[in-house]
């Protein structure tokens, strides 16, 4: 019996645009009511844009209003600062 091979989901980078598998991007979720917040898990429901994790991919995203443009709302500081501790706590693990 022939091994079955699993299609690898990718997404593209709002920062960089560039095409990356989608276990590799961070992704951020706006619900339908609430604010938009990081999705950890990949699976909340509502609007999602994923940014790789570095650095200079999240403040090219910020500068750009990409990530605002994709969610089609306003991102909170709160929500950048997260992004931004989460890809520095990536870097030195």
């Amino acid at each position: 019996m022939p091994v079955k091979i699993r299609k690898t989901p990718m997404r593209m980078c709002v920062g960089c645009r560039e095409m990356k598998p989608k276990m590799a991007l961070l992704k951020v979720v706006k619900p339908k009511e609430g604010d938009a917040h990081i999705d950890r898990v990949g699976k909340a429901p509502g609007r999602g844009a994923y940014v790789c994790p570095d650095i200079e991919c999240l403040r090219k995203a910020r500068k750009t209003r990409a990530l605002e443009r994709a969610l089609d709302c306003k991102i909170e500081e709160e929500v950048y600062q997260a992004l931004e501790a989460d890809v520095q706590s990536g870097d030195e693990a």
